[in-house]
């Protein structure tokens, strides 16, 4: 509830909603004001992040997990969504723009996040959700992002470069990995000592905290929003 409470404060804060009929709005009615946002969460491992977002999206949120898809059918996040009452599908082709949008559309998704997703999908599908797909990154972008930049391959690719942070991203996906516009970052020191494992871990603390927060902002505005570069989320 409490990363529910930052998010909307961030949309709040926004010139469009200073009004005085915005102000006048209470904030339980504004979260009922209109059905909850469909999101659809693409994974290829164990889905922590689709963990934080179940997690972050209780009844009283404006926006819902309604599928989740995966390139893998051992994707231990498939099991997390199944036990959780949530939709999900394999794609036997993850190049296969045709089965993407079969799946997207049956679902009558609203929002497309990629959450650990490894790869790229196809152009037609960006283009259909174009503005409405989001992909959070284990680094703060636009450094060590890119082909290949995944998993510990971004972390130790940051200690070696003697960074001194590192972070989290969440960014609109474009038909190139990890180069659409960023809507929020949230930054992690690099401490004295660190291992590729250390960092990893509290740069993912980081996601969890990120991506619920960017998924809760765009269902109050009906969109993807780019939240203050000065976020602060609980911890």
């Amino acid at each position: 509830m409490r990363g529910y409470l930052a998010a909307l404060k961030c949309v709040l804060s926004r010139p469009q909603w200073q009004t005085a009929t915005a102000r006048r709005i209470p904030v339980a009615r504004l979260a009922f004001a209109a059905m909850p946002m469909r999101v659809a969460v693409c994974i290829s491992g164990r889905g922590s992040n689709l963990a934080a977002l179940l997690n972050a999206l209780t009844a009283e949120a404006p926006a819902r997990v309604v599928l989740v898809l995966s390139d893998r059918p051992d994707a231990a996040g498939l099991a997390l969504a199944a036990g959780r009452g949530v939709d999900t599908a394999v794609l036997a082709d993850p190049a296969d723009a045709g089965e993407w949008l079969a799946h997207l559309e049956r679902a009558a998704a609203d929002l497309v996040v990629l959450a650990g997703f490894l790869k790229l999908v196809p152009g037609s599908v960006v283009a259909r959700f174009r503005g409405r797909m989001l992909n959070v990154h284990p680094a703060l972008l636009p450094a060590f992002g890119g082909p290949g930049m995944y998993g510990a391959r971004v972390h130790r690719a940051v200690l070696a470069s003697g960074a001194r942070e590192s972070g989290a991203t969440v960014h609109l996906v474009d038909e190139e990995y990890d180069r659409g516009q960023i809507l929020a970052q949230e930054r992690v020191p690099v401490e004295p000592g660190d291992t590729p494992e250390r960092l990893a871990a509290r740069v993912l603390e980081a996601e969890h905290r990120l991506l619920p927060a960017v998924v809760l902002a765009a269902a109050l505005a009906g969109r993807p929003v780019a939240l203050p570069s000065r976020l602060e989320l609980s911890r």
